[in-house]
């Protein structure tokens, strides 16, 4: 215990003097000596600060300023202690074997006793133990599970057993022997491969009497089905092997630590954060070359960007395996076990900076191709329009996908800006309306948001911003002219998160537009910034690339005084959609921050010209009578009732089971398609505007192709045939009124 309190004392000067000494290197006038002396006072004391001879790893470094990052700077830190010890040792568990497949009862007994509450010991500065110790028994365990498969699937199975199994880990206990875990890794093989033997009958019953066509008998697909889990299997272990080593496992446990404080604040490595920063952007430094995966584990390229390094270079050709990636003359990273996501992450990198592709050729030949990394820019993720024409009136449809914004680049993407160009192109062609559809969207930059809605408001609040001091602050749109004042919907779903969340809340609260959707938005209420591991030290145990922690710090409110956190947005017109009876939410995690409101800001509400409450009863009254989505409604329910992860191993109740579940499945497709299509069409100009790039050209036909078939977008736009109908007829009684008074 006395040990204990001195390494926190220490800590604690440490650190005190870290910060002191970088204020006294930024006061330029400071005598040098004075800084000589303090430096060497600082260095003194982390020699006398030390108990034996073993500097502190990378990962009690990390851990450490993890644990500082949380402690001082997160909105609402919970005490770290042996409560939070205990929360995150679970976790850290259940991510590393989710269906208890891995570790015995006796592994987790040995763990729990020695480091179940020592955890919030190493968060402070004791080394880090507890993740190698558990990864060491996973990997013992991994080569022991590796070798039940093989033996497990030489045999053949018997699918007229009447048996079942469970597949979901919450429900499971850890296996108290090994054969009792050997048992459950027999059942999981087994439907595995009952799955692909049932697909195999199927195919043979379709294609009897096919010209060319193999029939086999059962034992034979059986015996396919078999390898195909094998190839499965033995993808799953090279992964184990290659790609899951302590660093992995490091990630894994730092970040049951941080989504234990809350789900959004998460750890990243460096290549991981640059990643993130791409994806947020829509910019990177690549190839252009999309991948894919096939059966074999294989990694592919799937398509290649016109005018793209890797066009340029003639060398790669869709369908190419990549199987190694080398930064410049480096050794190459062999990509067996890896995800395409991993493989991408080693293909990307800086501007100018050579990338060597080792490739297998579809003849067979091995090929190693030199590529120079340039800038792609990702044009799918940025907002697009399209055109909807509805009887008399022509409808504007606005698709954002995310909330993007480049911060590297001043004049780089940014969605608030896109955004406005569609409105204005869209104001051009006289729409009637605007649909904003924000389904889907998990947010992103806080600042285009107020841009994004200031388009559609007069000057005022958008957001209130409170921090952990409980200090709120109101985010105002500064721009007293409105782009756009005609009728406006905004389409969500359960997954429209964040950002999203924002902007349609301002809309509502406003009454400036009408919500349309599923019950509630995602309820993410929360602003995170990224914050380096060394941004506070100058001294650094292990160099500047430590990584990054997405640290929740605000949470942001309604300018009615309501939180979206945990209750999400609600919509003022409900569509029953699939996602509304599964556990997809923020309120479904257990470790999700709680809602509450503060003061409401001061704001006028818009006149819109017509009644909210008439919009909802004659869309209410058009639900009523359509079949459709009463049908949606009740099979998206069974549906999350059917996903319960036990499942029969005997073949004719399995087939029946499925049966019943496809069956519904198509239906739901088939429901969720509009009969009769809408009259969607693209701006004009803008539909060949990829006409140089096949692949993108294709995509944006496919978008146009989806949206006629959209149920959902059909009712939007009838809500804002409503709309527009109401103004109108106001307008009329007005016009009338006056008349009359003349």
């Amino acid at each position: 215990m006395v040990l204990k309190i001195r390494k926190a004392m220490f800590l604690r000067y440490f650190w005190s003097m870290s910060k002191a000494l970088k204020y006294l290197l930024n006061m330029k006038r400071l005598p040098i000596v004075i800084v000589m002396i303090v430096a060497g006072l600082f260095l003194a004391f982390q020699t006398l600060g030390k108990t034996n001879n073993n500097p502190p790893s990378k990962y009690d470094e990390i851990l450490r300023l993890v644990g500082q990052k949380l402690t001082e700077d997160h909105y609402d830190p919970q005490k770290i202690d042996d409560a939070f010890s205990k929360k995150v040792f679970k976790k850290y568990l259940d991510g590393l074997d989710a269906d208890k497949s891995f570790f015995l009862q006796s592994d987790y007994n040995l763990l729990k006793e020695k480091y179940e509450n020592r955890i919030d010991d190493e968060i402070k500065g004791a080394p880090v133990e507890f993740f190698l110790a558990a990864g060491k028994i996973f990997d013992t365990r991994m080569e022991e599970n590796e070798k039940f498969c093989d033996e497990i699937l030489s045999k053949p199975f018997d699918f007229n057993i009447d048996e079942s199994v469970n597949l979901d880990g919450e429900k499971l206990s850890y296996a108290n022997t090994e054969a009792e875990r050997k048992e459950r890794w027999r059942k999981k093989l087994k439907y595995m491969t009952l799955q692909r033997y049932s697909d195999l009958l199927d195919m043979r019953e379709k294609n009897k009497g096919t010209v060319g066509f193999e029939v086999k008998t059962d034992s034979q697909l059986e015996q396919e089905a078999r390898d195909k889990v094998k190839k499965v299997i033995g993808r799953i272990f090279s992964h184990y092997h290659n790609k899951f080593g302590d660093d992995d496992k490091f990630n894994l446990f730092v970040n049951a630590i941080t989504t234990t404080m809350d789900p959004h604040t998460e750890f990243f490595p460096p290549v991981d954060k640059r990643y993130f920063d791409e994806e947020m952007s829509g910019r990177f430094f690549g190839i252009g070359a999309s991948l894919t995966s096939n059966d074999d584990g294989n990694i592919k390229i799937n398509s290649i960007i016109t005018g793209s390094p890797a066009w340029k270079s003639g060398e790669l050709q869709v369908g190419d395996i990549v199987m190694k990636v080398g930064q410049g003359k480096d050794e190459p990273t062999d990509l067996t076990g890896y995800d395409i996501t991993d493989a991408v992450k080693l293909i990307r990198g800086k501007k100018g900076t050579e990338v060597r592709l080792t490739v297998k050729k579809q003849d067979g030949t091995i090929k190693t191709v030199s590529i120079i990394r340039d800038e792609i820019v990702q044009d799918f993720t940025f907002a697009r329009s399209a055109i909807v024409k509805s009887g008399d009136e022509k409808i504007g449809y606005i698709f954002l996908p995310e909330f993007y914004a480049d911060f590297e680049h001043p004049n780089g993407n940014r969605c608030s800006v896109d955004v406005a160009k569609e409105v204005v192109k869209l104001k051009e062609q006289n729409v009637d309306g605007i649909v904003i559809d924000l389904r889907n969207n998990g947010g992103g930059s806080l600042y285009d948001v107020v841009q994004m809605a200031g388009l559609f408001v007069d000057d005022g609040p958008i957001v209130q911003v409170k921090d952990r001091y409980n200090r709120a602050s109101v985010l105002r749109d500064k721009d007293k002219g409105v782009l756009y004042s005609g009728p406006l919907a905004v389409m969500v779903n359960e997954l429209s998160a964040s950002a999203s969340e924002i902007f349609a809340a301002a809309i509502q609260d406003y009454n400036r537009g009408v919500i349309i959707g599923s019950t509630s938005t995602y309820g993410k209420g929360t602003v995170q910034r990224n914050i380096g591991l060394n941004d506070d030290g100058i001294f650094s145990l292990s160099g500047p690339d430590l990584g990054t922690i997405k640290l929740t710090i605000q949470k942001f409110y309604r300018i009615n005084g309501g939180s979206t956190q945990l209750r999400g947005v609600r919509s003022d017109i409900v569509l029953p959609d699939n996602l509304e009876y599964l556990k997809v939410r923020e309120k479904d995690d257990p470790d999700a921050l709680k809602w509450d409101e503060i003061a409401k800001a001061n704001y006028t509400v818009w006149n819109p010209g017509y009644e909210l409450k008439t919009i909802e009863q004659l869309s209410n009254k058009r639900l009523e009578n359509d079949p459709q989505f009463k049908l949606i409604q009740e099979k998206s329910e069974w549906l999350a009732k059917e996903n319960n992860k036990t499942y029969s191993l005997q073949l004719s109740r399995y087939r029946k089971e499925q049966q019943r579940i496809t069956d519904t499945v198509k239906q739901m497709d088939s429901l969720l398609k509009l009969k009769d299509s809408l009259n969607v069409s693209a701006l004009p100009g803008e539909a060949t505007r990829w006409a140089n790039d096949k692949d993108k050209q294709q995509q944006f036909d496919q978008w146009l192709k989806g949206l006629r078939t959209d149920i959902y977008l059909d009712q939007a736009v009838k809500v804002m045939d409503d709309m527009i109908g109401q103004q109108n007829l106001a307008k009329t009684k007005q016009g009338e009124g006056t008349k009359k008074s003349f």
